[in-house]
């Protein structure tokens, strides 16, 4: 029998019990739907942070009170009995570096403030830094108008203020906002400096951002409970490891430590950030294939179970294709195409869904949408091995119906 004919009997054969085979399907479709909403989320957002890392600019590393990703119970608890970074540590930390010939970037953030000129006013997620002339560099922003902060604002402790995107939106619709006055929780600064656009970023809003000297943040804000992250960027990428040595020397002897005793900071750059992504994602993916793996299992066992009743109710009709010459192998190949249509077909819905649902989450997230074409044709492979595997007992069982026995079945 021609294999355009085994398939449309096949449809045909399934399309009688519509509601059974959606049934059937939909273990598959749950399954294949985990898997990849889980691949495709962690997908757009591991190569929206490798394409676009932007946390710290090129060729930098950071001293930190906290790490970059961090457990809950008693891993939070150890960094959150740590002491502060100080702005005076971090003061002597510069004193140590210097000779080494470092951009030192010293930087305190501080979210959920509110940007406000006159009517006009920002949500309340906008992000405050108190930062020196390095922040730009050590965090990959660009000025798109006016200047950036000075030494000497630093030094004298200026109300000049650095603003994203999203407050010139926001407080400056249609004017230029050079020289202008903004107040940042009741504080007033000039600016005199705009950056250019970044989007998002690990799930936030980078253009949502200002800065200010870091005296003037201690100044107008307070140095209580305040730890400054310290980020240093070689003069050349040949003295990488030279200044790394130096700094970590540098910031022991800021933070008082003796010989043998244990660092009481972090230290992170560009590649120990994706790397630390990476492994969490890793987890999140095998734990999803673990899962779905299970599911796919268990809803292969459905096929079989539906497939048998099928083989039960349909044993006349197999005798009668038997006594008019069907053979053994023609049998066999309609049920089992049978087993693998449903599967299939499952897991192809679950596949549509995943990816729309993986996707949703990382739009929510700001990262970007993809399509994760390996997974999906992995998902494809798995259904038709699932339908081959589950389904070859029920074709087998079908095959080997004697046909005098099948027509006196009733």
């Amino acid at each position: 029998m021609p294999i355009k004919e085994t398939l449309r009997l096949a449809l045909s054969a399934l399309s009688v019990n519509k509601l059974r085979s959606f049934l059937t399907m939909l273990g598959i479709t749950i399954g294949v739907f985990s898997v990849i909403s889980v691949m495709t989320a962690t997908g757009a957002l591991q190569s929206s942070i490798e394409t676009g890392l932007t946390f710290l600019g090129s060729n930098i590393f950071q001293f930190a009170k906290y790490p970059i990703t961090q457990g809950g119970g008693r891993s939070a608890k150890k960094y959150e009995n740590r002491r502060n970074v100080t702005w005076a540590e971090a003061q002597a930390f510069a004193r140590q570096m210097e000779g080494q010939n470092a951009a030192l970037c010293f930087k305190i953030f501080d979210g959920s403030k509110q940007a406000t000129r006159g009517r006009l006013k920002t949500n309340q997620s906008i992000t405050l830094v108190g930062s020196n002339e390095y922040f730009l560099l050590a965090n990959a922003f660009n000025i798109d108008d006016g200047r950036n902060l000075s030494p000497t604002d630093v030094h004298l402790a200026r109300n000049s203020i650095l603003i994203g995107q999203e407050l010139v939106k926001r407080l400056f619709p249609n004017e230029n906002p050079l020289g202008q006055e903004i107040s940042v929780n009741g504080k007033r600064f000039n600016v005199v400096g705009t950056l250019q656009t970044k989007g998002g970023g690990f799930g936030g809003n980078q253009d949502g951002i200002c800065v200010i000297p870091i005296t003037r943040y201690l100044q107008d804000f307070g140095a209580v409970k305040r730890t400054v992250n310290i980020a240093v960027q070689p003069e050349s990428t040949q003295a990488y490891e030279r200044t790394l040595n130096a700094a970590f020397g540098a910031m022991r002897f800021a933070r008082g430590l003796k010989p043998g005793e244990e660092n009481d900071f972090e230290y992170y750059a560009n590649d120990s950030l994706a790397s630390a992504f990476a492994s969490i994602a890793t987890t999140v993916r095998a734990g999803a294939f673990v899962i779905s793996l299970i599911a796919l299992v268990a809803a292969g066992v459905g096929i079989m179970n539906i497939m048998l009743v099928s083989v039960t109710e349909r044993t006349k009709e197999i005798g009668v294709r038997k006594s008019i010459g069907a053979k053994k192998r023609d049998i066999l190949r309609q049920f089992l195409i049978e087993a693998v249509v449903l599967s299939v077909a499952g897991g192809l819905l679950g596949i549509l869904f995943g990816i729309i649902g993986g996707n949703a989450v990382a739009v929510l997230l700001k990262a970007d949408v993809i399509f994760p074409w390996d997974w999906a044709l992995i998902g494809v492979t798995v259904c038709c091995l699932i339908g081959m595997a589950f389904g070859m007992y029920p074709a087998w069982k079908a095959a080997s119906l004697d046909p005098i026995e099948a027509l006196r079945f009733e």
